[in-house]
């Protein structure tokens, strides 16, 4: 699956490496071009999830505030409702395209 943002790739791995939770894909962080990300100051605890970090997509051209997200350490009891370990993997959203 690759997620894609103008036609730039910004993440790319086998479905079977990926986490859905909630509707949306986490890739593991390793799939992920961390030149196009950029750490957002905005703040959000999710309250089975734990503390997310917010990035800025960038396409090299332009930039999106706050469209991927990940959770660097997230609550240990979350890792059984989700059926894995989930920490930095990255999801994405609007303009951000995941497709397989």
């Amino acid at each position: 699956m690759k997620a894609i943002l103008n036609g730039t790739v910004i993440a790319d791995a086998p479905e079977a490496d990926l986490i859905k939770i909630e509707g949306n894909w986490y890739f593991p962080p390793a799939s992920v071009k961390a030149e196009f990300l950029t750490k957002s100051p905005t703040p959000y605890t999710c309250p089975w999830k734990g503390v997310c970090q917010y990035f800025t997509v960038s396409d090299g051209t332009h930039s999106f505030n706050d469209r991927a997200f990940s959770y660097p350490e997230p609550y240990p009891a979350s890792f059984e409702r989700v059926g894995a370990d989930f920490s930095n993997y990255v999801a994405f959203w609007k303009e951000v395209q995941v497709t397989e």
